[in-house]
């Protein structure tokens, strides 16, 4: 089965890309929002001293801030007005999610459909602001007390980091509900992804310098370079892995003319999660690391023990990434696809599973075929994140690892895809207005 790459290659002309005026005007915006923010990436934090700062990136040497400023498209190390990213928005949706399977009223409100999920999202949002602000708060006390960093500290420079890096997680958020409803792609996703992508020449460039002034072995470099193309093959192989479930139509007479009894497929993909994973278990680990980061030498003997036994390279540290990503693989699963319903919805139109009784005994083998295809699906996430860790044990930037490339390719399949249903969406609407002028005439 070809993929939506491959279809869109396969059916692109410019003379049906020209005709879809709505595509073009979708991925225009798509295009326009990221650029602001790439931008905001560049706006310094006003109170912070350039020079200062540096000094500090450099004492930190990579590490939990490399990640995170990676996904926060480097504006970490610029300390720009988009520094917290869009990871409290992330941490705020997760902790709702959570609290719609705990609270029966939030589960209520979640079953309204579309009213209910608005109010959700509405909460999320109130959520955002105020794990912004603490998180905010706390970078704000921690570039306070390094050297030479805040050029004047105190409360008025704490609320205005306050201020500003909150006000720029809420714009990266509302863009990103922007790029999903009027542009192309999942907005959240693609703002991620739009940093990742952005680091690459930089992490390059880098590596090869390191390689010409010896600091890297070329082989290594090499080696990892060519791993990455070899890994994004793997992960395309993976993201198209389905296992179909044969589901039968049952024949019906209708007069003289007979019809249904036909066979279809209800696929089941092995990662239905996609990214989400990695992307929560990620802002999950990252933030409360980073914000401790920046506050280290403020921070108790017990607790300095405890970030030193969680810190990147670590073993505890490669646990409980890799047990968040399976955790979190077989919790957003659940909700975002139920057998039940599924269930029910087959047994409405009258398909069926052959062997298999309609109803409940169709949801349990769907549930428990699903069940083990996430296994495999967590699995295969765990281990392409938990790369990166050995690459950077080898001097290799986070923005060359795992996780970003199952970023970048997830996110550029899954955008290819709506691309390719905007396109077949135009086409069919051309076919109907010939089918309609043909009946005018006639």
């Amino acid at each position: 089965m070809p993929s939506a790459a491959e279809q869109l290659a396969a059916n692109f002309n410019f003379g049906n890309f020209a005709k879809a005026k709505e595509l073009r005007q979708r991925i225009m915006f798509t295009l326009g929002a990221l650029i602001v923010t790439r931008v905001g990436t560049y706006i310094p934090m006003p109170g912070i001293d350039p020079a200062g700062l540096a000094r500090f990136i450099g004492q930190q040497g990579g590490g939990l801030l490399d990640i995170f400023n990676t996904l926060a498209g480097g504006a970490v190390s610029r300390m720009a007005i988009f520094a917290l990213g869009i990871m409290p928005y992330i941490s705020a949706s997760i902790i709702m999610q959570l609290f719609t399977t705990v609270f029966p009223e939030l589960e209520a409100l979640k079953k309204e459909g579309a009213a209910g999920q608005k109010v959700i999202n509405q909460y999320t949002r109130y959520g955002t602001v105020g794990l912004a602000a603490v998180q905010a708060f706390a970078i704000a006390v921690g570039l306070e007390h390094g050297q030479g960093i805040v050029l004047d500290p105190g409360w008025f420079f704490r609320i205005s980091a306050v201020i500003t890096l909150t006000g720029g997680t809420m714009l990266l958020m509302w863009l990103g509900e922007q790029i999903t409803s009027r542009g192309v792609g999942n907005g959240i996703s693609l703002i991620i992804f739009a940093g990742i992508v952005a680091r690459f020449p930089q992490i390059l460039g880098e590596g090869l310098e390191g390689a010409r002034t010896g600091a890297l072995n070329p082989l290594v470099l090499i080696f990892f370079l060519v791993f990455a193309v070899i890994l994004v093959g793997v992960i395309v192989f993976m993201e198209r892995a389905q296992r179909r479930l044969l589901v039968q139509y049952p024949k019906r007479q209708q007069g003289n003319r007979m019809f249904g009894g036909e066979s279809s497929h209800l696929p089941l993909k092995l990662n239905v999660s996609g990214v989400i994973p990695p992307i929560f278990a990620s802002s999950i680990l990252l933030m409360p690391m980073t914000v401790a980061q920046f506050n280290a030498q403020n921070l108790p003997d017990w607790a300095t023990s405890v970030i030193q036994l969680i810190s990147r390279g670590q073993p505890l540290y490669l646990f409980l990434y890799g047990a968040m990503i399976i955790f979190f693989a077989f919790f957003y699963t659940s909700i975002v696809f139920n057998p039940e319903e599924t269930a029910e919805n087959l047994k409405k139109y009258g398909g069926f599973i052959p062997g298999i009784r309609p109803g409940k005994k169709t949801a349990e083998y769907i549930d428990y075929v699903l069940t083990r295809c996430t296994v495999i699906g967590s699995i295969y996430l765990a281990v392409v994140c938990l790369i990166p860790e050995f690459m950077w044990q080898n001097n290799i930037s986070f923005a060359l690892g795992g996780t970003s490339i199952l970023i970048v390719v997830s996110v550029t399949m899954d955008t290819v895809a709506q691309i390719q249903s905007h396109l077949i969406a135009q086409q069919y609407e051309g076919l109907i207005k010939k089918a309609k002028l043909r009946g005018a005439r006639r």
